[in-house]
């Protein structure tokens, strides 16, 4: 009896089942209750066989310019009534925090985030080899569809590990930035007013939200390469201030942060097995 619970078929199974599936095959070996005392004699009543468990790397993804390393999500929004929801996609350039697309849509279904990934590659002119796409490890982000697709357009996907929610960060902080709207509904009445809702927060978003990651840039001005006569035009401002009036800058000529030359998801702490988007 203890080599048969042990053996690779029932290794893994309650004593239940091993006793209903030896009957089905003609054989009875003992009582399912005799199984539980043979296991709690040998300390093997909770765990009989445990795989060693796998161990996942961090995704270690830089991204030192825009449409380099996407990052993308799903998220619920509640419906009219308990217990129902809208699903609103959204894909993110990570260097930028540009929205390049989304969707509220009545499920969470692969073939709908095969779409918006499509029509967001092409409205930004991918081309094959240039871009890695993050997300976490749900149904749709796995799938096949969504897989065959990145790989047919040439595009690097990677994921999050299991049960990890810092992987996905800036998804995540996107996500965070919407629901946190003073406006944001405790419940959409309908799937349009979550369309329109989205629509006009994805374009203040992009547009005029001023990001503390991109020295308050809109993601806009970073993703279409708007922004250097912007932080000139800071610069020089500054540096009349401080002609006019040197006596209220005790350190010297104040200067404009410049914009990040890399963004990271998990930098890594050394040189080494580091996953760079694509260059």
């Amino acid at each position: 009896m203890v080599e048969t619970l042990n053996s690779e078929q029932f290794r893994d199974v309650a004593p239940g089942e091993v006793y209903a599936t030896l009957l089905d095959m003609g054989r009875y070996l003992c009582s399912e209750r005799t199984m539980y005392r043979i296991l709690e004699r040998r300390g093997q009543n909770t765990v009989r066989w445990q795989s060693s468990p796998r161990s996942y790397a961090a995704p270690e993804l830089l991204a030192t310019r825009p449409n380099q390393l996407w990052s993308w999500d799903i998220t619920k929004l509640k419906g009219p009534k308990p217990w129902t929801y809208y699903y609103l996609y959204k894909i993110l350039d990570v260097y930028s925090r540009f929205v390049v697309g989304w969707m509220v849509s009545y499920q969470e279904l692969a073939a709908l985030a095969r779409e918006l990934i499509a029509e967001a590659c092409q409205a930004q002119g991918i081309q094959p080899d240039q871009l890695t796409v993050h997300a976490d490890n749900g149904p749709s982000m796995t799938s096949m569809p969504v897989a065959q697709l990145l790989s047919d357009l040439g595009i690097t996907k990677t994921h999050s590990r299991p049960y990890v929610s810092n992987d996905n960060p800036f998804s995540e902080s996107a996500f965070k930035t919407l629901k946190y709207r003073p406006d944001f509904p405790e419940r959409f009445d309908s799937i349009q007013q979550g369309r329109s809702f989205c629509g006009n927060f994805f374009d203040w978003y992009n547009n005029e939200h001023r990001h503390s990651g991109i020295v308050m840039l809109t993601p806009a001005m970073v993703h279409y390469n708007l922004h250097e006569p912007i932080l000139q035009q800071r610069s020089e401002i500054l540096v009349r201030a401080y002609a006019e009036h040197p006596e209220r800058f005790v350190r010297g000529i104040p200067q404009v942060k410049p914009l990040p030359t890399e963004v990271w998801i998990n930098k890594p702490t050394t040189p080494t097995g580091i996953l760079v988007a694509n260059s």
